[in-house]
């Protein structure tokens, strides 16, 4: 059986050993940069993009013999190794790792990379790359034409000025190792701003670093540790039964509408990172608050949008959850809106301390077609030995499924 000889490659040649690999297959898969390497080597050149063509053209040339493929370090690390296993099987695919670019560039800037978080952003949305990073101490990118470093830390920069932290600002160092075991190898550092303002070539590796915080609790924050006005904040046990039933995806869109001071964004954005969370709030002591919050739990998987519902919601990307915990009297506007833009498999969760309100939401959820189910907390609190009852008004938790 003809096989597949998957041959990483560092810098600008290839070893005997590699050269002879080559030059006895009946076809090479080669990038247009990795070209020179292989001239007069071997007269049938694959590229190697498109990949799901090239796979094809693997395929046929098999028939005639072995197929070498020339990936840029170590072919299983985000690279091409795990399509041509998924499509001609472990077996037949023989693995020649060369070092990767993540050990390059930490080499280069003599970083121990055992506990460092990796992120690829190759072919990625950069629309939650501040939440996605921010929360880290240490974070190594792996980079694209998309999501260029300038570009990623101009998205950093912003996030962090929209939300007033300009300690944060300060604190970053970003580090671009560029070029890795080229002869144009160049190795850039700087603040966000520095980085920001330059340009890159397509090969780079991205470090963001900032100074090591003690993380708190994974989750239940305490009413006391969140930024809030008055005492209107989302009671701890009804926030632990909220999250319950959003059921929160590891990844997608969260609407959090009539946000206050985002006690259910935050935990949610500590609770699942990758989530983006879009949190409406009306008022701007609450909006300071929220921003507040972020600041402390470095939660930028959040965004407030200063606005109120319906209107706020229509340049928002559509949501797989909506959690409701104020209306402003607008609440059937909310879920018509609401309705139109969660897909199937969708839920909106809301809380109402009246009467009225728990009537009002169950009535629009069966109009619109949900599956809706309630339970209503009575939460008492007694701190022991000489505490007296505390006792709260009880909340409705509405939920309705799409």
């Amino acid at each position: 059986m003809s096989r597949i000889e998957l041959i990483g490659i560092n810098g600008t040649m290839l070893t005997d050993e590699q050269r002879g690999l080559v030059r006895h297959c009946a076809a090479v898969v080669v990038s247009r940069r990795h070209r020179p390497l292989v001239d007069g080597l071997n007269p049938r050149l694959l590229d190697i993009t498109p990949v799901a063509a090239m796979l094809d053209q693997v395929a046929g040339a098999l028939t005639s013999g072995t197929v070498a493929v020339l990936a840029s370090g170590d072919p299983l690390f985000h690279g091409i190794g795990r399509s041509l296993i998924n499509r001609f099987g472990r077996e037949r695919v023989t693995i020649h790792p060369a070092l990767s670019a993540v050990q390059l560039a930490c080499a280069r800037f003599g970083l121990p990379w055992d506990d460092l978080v990796l992120l690829s952003l190759h072919g990625r949305s950069g629309h939650n790359l501040p939440g996605r990073i921010l929360g880290h101490d240490r974070v190594l990118l792996l980079t694209d034409h998309h999501n260029s470093p300038d570009q990623v830390a101009a998205s950093l920069l912003a996030a962090l000025e929209a939300c007033n932290d300009g300690e944060r600002i300060a604190a970053i160092r970003i580090r671009v190792a560029e070029n890795l075991g080229l002869d144009e190898e160049r190795l850039i550092s700087g603040t966000l701003a520095d980085i920001a303002a330059q340009s890159f070539a397509p090969l780079n590796i991205m470090l963001v670093e900032q100074p090591p915080r003690t993380v708190p609790l994974f989750f239940g924050l305490r009413e006391s540790e969140i930024r809030h006005s008055r005492g209107l904040i989302t009671k701890d046990e009804v926030r632990a039964a909220t999250l319950h039933r959003l059921r929160l995806p590891a990844g997608g869109v969260l609407w959090d509408i009539g946000g206050g001071s985002g006690s259910i964004s935050l935990e949610a954005a500590r609770l699942a990172p990758d989530l983006s969370i879009y949190t409406i709030e009306k008022k701007s002591e609450e909006q300071e608050n929220i921003r507040a919050n972020i600041r402390t739990y470095a939660a930028y998987n959040i965004r407030l949008v200063a606005g109120e519902a319906p209107e706020a919601l229509a340049d928002l990307p559509a949501p797989d959850r909506i959690f409701i915990g104020g209306s402003g009297k607008r609440l059937e506007a909310i879920f018509d809106t609401a309705a139109a833009r969660l897909p199937a498999g969708g839920r909106i969760v809301l809380n109402a301390v009246l009467p009225a309100t728990a009537t009002t939401a169950l009535s629009c959820l069966l109009r619109l077609g949900f599956q809706v189910t309630s339970a209503t907390l009575a939460v008492t609190r007694t701190a022991y030995p000489e505490g007296s009852p505390q006792v709260f008004n009880p909340i409705t938790l509405i939920t309705g499924d799409k």
